[in-house]
């Protein structure tokens, strides 16, 4: 178990053993103390809350592993568990606050904490509350700048798309659909809790002072605008996707239109072959000279192929054209 401090407001670190941190958060001197458990904290230990001196029932799920998204309000004291984007992975942060301290708790190196207790000496919050939110602001950040990293990725990718789609484009579609689905379920939970206790807040205590009032509402609009963003992330990498489908749907009616054109083209020579193939006597009889049969055969076969391909390419195609381009002609646009 390795334990930071950061005494404020000078904003030394030092690292302590818990056996101090308990001391130290007893003291009146505002103190941050950031506890990494580990990857594997031992089976036998006991819980963390009564190492700290919390010895009430209410916090004895701080520092448990696997502990769900939560947020809860005792006795003066704030303590919640928060989701956290580090790589490409998701963590979750315990945070237990005071007027006089802020306790972290997570379990193997994050990200987020080095880059917040780094930003410490020049945010130089004054009480635990504020450490709180700026804490909480570090985090929902860290969700902004994933989804809009990933929307700038769905917009290459469609970009690439349209130039000429290849294989990797829809790994990369599926990887960022599984991305988008990885923060839109790490996040909607703390959405949902923080906007319950943040509301619950504010009816349980009217007289909040106006500066907490205005961190409430400024972490609300946050928390928002996150869900916001995630939410036209997953829309955007489902439209990609359907964009990419109806690429390949085209693609596959050039080649079944090719094969169309094709087909006409054999037919006629098909049934030629077919029926001058069979054994009647009037074939066997009367159509015996060569002049016979390149006027029957080739000059039927030239005859059905010109009368397919006016029927096909005139009759049909272009008069989809035509019927395409008269609104814009009705319009007054030219014709492109």
């Amino acid at each position: 178990m390795i334990v930071s401090m950061v005494s404020m407001p000078e904003g030394v670190v030092a690292r302590t053993a818990v056996s101090e941190v308990r001391e130290r958060l007893s003291a009146p001197d505002f103190v941050i103390v950031d506890i990494d458990r580990g990857e594997e904290p031992p089976f036998d230990e006991q819980p963390l809350a009564r190492t700290l001196g919390l010895d009430d029932s209410t916090w004895e799920w701080l520092g448990r592993r696997n502990e769900p998204v939560r947020a809860a309000y005792h006795a003066g004291a704030v303590g919640c568990v928060v989701p956290v984007i580090d790589g490409n992975d998701v963590k979750h942060i315990h945070v237990f606050a005071r007027e006089g301290h802020l306790v972290t708790i997570h379990h193997g190196p994050v990200g987020l904490i080095e880059s917040f207790t780094a930003q410490l000496p020049e945010d130089m919050p004054s009480d635990g509350a504020t450490a709180v939110f700026l804490f909480l602001h570090g985090a929902l950040e860290a969700f902004r700048r994933a989804a809009a990293q990933a929307l700038l990725e769905v917009g290459e990718v469609e970009e690439a798309m349209f130039e000429g789609r290849a294989s990797q484009h829809v790994h990369r579609l599926a990887h960022l659909r599984r991305r988008a689905a990885q923060l839109h379920r790490a996040f909607l939970p703390y959405a949902a809790i923080a906007q319950e206790f943040l509301t619950h807040r504010r009816m349980a205590n009217p007289d909040l002072s106006q500066e907490r009032q205005a961190l409430n509402r400024m972490h609300e609009r946050t928390v928002q605008l996150v869900m916001m963003e995630i939410d036209s992330l997953r829309d955007e990498t489902r439209r990609a996707a359907d964009t990419y489908a109806s690429l390949v749907a085209d693609q596959q009616n050039l080649v079944i239109n090719k094969l169309a054109i094709a087909s006409v083209i054999f037919l006629p020579l098909s049934f030629l072959t077919g029926f001058f193939g069979m054994n009647f006597s009037y074939l066997s009889n009367n159509l015996s000279s060569e002049r016979t049969f390149l006027w029957l055969g080739i000059g039927m076969q030239v005859c059905a192929l010109i009368v397919a391909v006016y029927v096909v390419m005139y009759r049909t195609h272009w008069r989809q054209l035509r019927d395409g381009r008269s609104p814009d002609v009705a319009a007054g646009q030219p014709a492109a």
